[in-house]
């Protein structure tokens, strides 16, 4: 995927857990607690989502890392696919 999709799909997926945002006004650089306003349930919902869609996992550890549009680009374009995983 691109960076585009990613992100792309980072935002559709942040809209269906949060329907009352705008897509138009997130910018890269906004929090989703401190300036989306989402709880944690919220968020804990937004990581399920994203883990779905990208069919990886997301350990609760690396959650800081889909804080915003910029860092969650950057880390779901860099999770390991099913292949690179060892056996």
């Amino acid at each position: 995927m691109t960076e585009d999709e990613i992100r792309k799909s980072y935002i559709e997926e942040l809209i269906r857990v949060a329907p009352d945002l705008d897509a138009a006004t997130i910018s890269g650089g906004d929090h989703l607690q401190d300036d989306l306003e989402l709880d944690s349930m919220d968020v804990l919902n937004l990581v399920i989502a994203l883990s779905k869609r990208f069919g990886r996992d997301i350990p609760e550890a690396d959650y800081p890392q889909i804080a915003t549009a910029d860092l969650a680009v950057a880390y779901l374009g860099n999770l390991p696919g099913e292949s690179d995983r060892l056996i």
